[in-house]
This record gives C-alpha cells, sequence and structure tokens, in this order.
C-alpha cells in the first residue's frame, strides 16, 4: 500500500490537492500535526474538490506517535537528498511503502532525516529553484510508486464516459 504522509504541512490548498491525489489513487495519508490550518477549512474542500469524503486520512501528534502506529519502509523527501526519486524500487506490491514530505516552509527537520540518510530522496530540480510546490511533489512520486506497480487496480480509462469515449462518432 502506498501512504502519504504529511510533516506538518502549513496550507491548506497544498493538502487539498493532496487528498484529491489520494482519492485518485487509493493511497492513505497520514498528517503529523501540528498542523496549519482547520481540516474543515474551506480552501481545503476548494482544493479537494468533492473527493474529500473518499480520502482514508489519520491525523498523528506527532512524528513519533505516527512512527509507533506504522510499520514499513519510509522514504524521506527532502530538497537536501543526493540521490533523485527515481532511484527507488517500489515494484514490491506487498510492502507498506510511506511517503514523508515536509512542511513547504522548511521541510523535514533534519533531526530526523540525518537518522535516515539512506532514505533521503530529492526530485532534480534545475538551480533555478529549491524545490516543487509540495502538492506537485506528492503526485509525481506517487505516480513513479504506482508506475513501478503497474497502477495496481487504477482505471485506465474514465469511468464516466468509459473505455470507448473517443472512438464514439
Amino acid at each position: 500500500m502506498i501512504n502519504i504522509v504529511l510533516y506538518e504541512p502549513e496550507i491548506p490548498e497544498n493538502t487539498g490537492n493532496i487528498m484529491r491525489t489520494c482519492a485518485a489513487t487509493n493511497s492513505k495519508l497520514h498528517l503529523i500535526e501540528p498542523l496549519g490550518f482547520i481540516l474543515d477549512e474551506k480552501k481545503i474542500k476548494r482544493s479537494g474538490v468533492n473527493y474529500i469524503d473518499k480520502v482514508d486520512y489519520k491525523t498523528y501528534l506527532d512524528f513519533e506517535e505516527f512512527k509507533s502506529q506504522n510499520k514499513g519502509k519510509y522514504y524521506y523527501f527532502t530538497r537536501y537528498g543526493t540521490r533523485p526519486h527515481s532511484d527507488i524500487d517500489f515494484s514490491n506490491k506487498k510492502e507498506n511503502i510511506y511517503l514523508i514530505f515536509g512542511k513547504e516552509s522548511t521541510g523535514i527537520p533534519k533531526e530526523i532525516l540525518r537518522d535516515n540518510l539512506d532514505n533521503c530522496y530529492r526530485i532534480p530540480t534545475s538551480s533555478n529553484v529549491r524545490a516543487l510546490n509540495l502538492s506537485n511533489c506528492v503526485a509525481l512520486v506517487t505516480y513513479e510508486a504506482l508506475r513501478q506497480q503497474n497502477y495496481n487496480d487504477l482505471l485506465k480509462f474514465d469511468p464516466f464516459k468509459g473505455e470507448d469515449y473517443l472512438k464514439k462518432e
């Protein structure tokens, strides 16, 4: 199972968009407090559109509580990582994987990263920016994991118009 972990997210629009990605990919969302917003804010609902009720998510008081309740393989995404996210082998569908992303302003604390250097990754960018938008990073890495797993049971056609929509006159 693919799990998305947001460490102290600050921007409700990002979290709402990530909730939409989780609904689209059947990924579980883990939110580590403190959050920079209230979960029922209009901004989250607007970003997540009508999909928030389809998201499996849980909140935690801190990172220690999260770790005590979730076993599996942890991957940390940080601008300080030295290996690209595409180096990760996500092909084992039976493994619980946790894709951990930090807060928008400062990322994942150095203390956590220092203890997990072998599992710190970076999404490559040019020297023009420090990092990509959080919701873009989550989508990019989640879909890389899904690609390696042949997209699990996700639909490969529009569920509303049907598989043959483009063939119809």
